[in-house]
């Protein structure tokens, strides 16, 4: 599969947003509208793009090559372990909320922390940079 291109599918997302919160406003609200979806969405947005990626479901060409389609390779042994805590991810979990429900939970902590790790939720993050 082609990567797709993160920084054309964010334009998208933006245009979009702009045109419905324009015609909402009854005028083009212009760069107030993009600058609101960047501080209400992009980073439920990118969350969204990096899921897809390590799952394998769709490749973006500005995320890591070697990260595509990771957690399809790894962690098959713990995949519902895996799948309990990619939920926790989509919905914007952070790694102390899944490790507070692991031990909440008494999940043991080691294959927790092996998959936070190989996720890696703080090295996805990225400035937006994807609108001119």
């Amino acid at each position: 599969m082609p990567p797709l291109d993160l920084r054309e599918d964010c334009r998208k997302e933006i245009d979009r947003h702009k045109w419905i919160v324009s015609y909402h406003a009854g005028r083009d609200v212009g760069n107030d509208a993009v600058n609101e979806w960047i501080r209400e969405h992009w980073l439920g947005y990118l969350r969204a793009r990096c899921v897809e990626h390590v799952l394998g479901r769709r490749r973006w060409s500005e995320l890591r090559e070697c990260d595509y389609g990771l957690l399809q390779r790894e962690f098959q042994d713990r995949a519902l372990l895996l799948d309990r805590i990619v939920d926790r991810w989509k919905v914007g979990q952070e790694n102390l909320h899944i490790i507070n429900w692991a031990l909440d939970w008494h999940i043991p902590i080691d294959d927790v922390i092996d998959i936070l790790t190989a996720i890696d939720i703080n090295g996805r993050r990225m400035a937006f940079q994807f609108y001119s």
